[in-house]
């Protein structure tokens, strides 16, 4: 049963970190996606809930650390964990601009246990991506609320409405940031 809740939970918690931009001309918004994705690296903590569905009212709890693409790409590469009691299951993801929109994987991908990104955009501080599995379509729409927090919201496609089944709230781990040191 967990392993099941844990497939669903990691394919959308760990999409922290992207629906408006994609009509701005792309010239525009790569300076802006990747202000925002720099702007969600670091270490988020926090605790989260599954709405709707079978496992209603299943809380959760994770520990995430956000890191900008490789080679300089925009997107972001996120690895963590999430724990329901005493059960935990590692999470990854990795996001990266494709074309004026975004592609990726949560954990193995939709071939395996996980999810592909197969859309995206950033708009300001939130971020939407477009969700995969097989018959299941959705969308995780991330919102920063000031610079260290940030609700992440997890939906799917029910015929024709989009029902929200899992929220996140996290936390920047101000214990975790790096601190220069001052010269005198």
């Amino acid at each position: 049963m967990y392993s099941r809740i844990f497939s669903l939970l990691g394919g959308f918690a760990v999409l922290t970190a992207a629906a408006t931009s994609a009509m701005a001309p792309q010239a525009e918004a790569a300076p802006r996606d990747k202000t925002f994705f720099q702007s969600v690296s670091g270490v988020w903590k926090g605790p989260g809930e599954i709405v709707a569905g079978k496992y209603k009212g299943t809380k959760f709890s994770c520990n995430l650390t956000g890191a900008p693409a490789a080679s300089g790409d925009i997107g972001m590469k996120l690895d963590g964990t999430c724990r329901i009691g005493v059960f935990q299951q590692p999470m990854s993801a990795v996001i990266t601009q494709s074309g004026s929109g975004y592609s990726g994987k949560f954990l193995d991908g939709a071939q395996g246990k996980g999810l592909d990104i197969i859309s995206g955009s950033v708009n300001g501080d939130k971020v939407v991506m477009g969700i995969n599995r097989a018959q299941l379509n959705g969308a995780m729409v991330a919102s920063l609320r000031g610079d260290n927090k940030m609700n992440i919201t997890i939906s799917v496609k029910v015929e024709d409405q989009m029902v929200p089944v899992i929220g996140l709230s996290l936390d920047r781990d101000l214990d975790a940031m790096t601190v220069g040191s001052i010269k005198q």
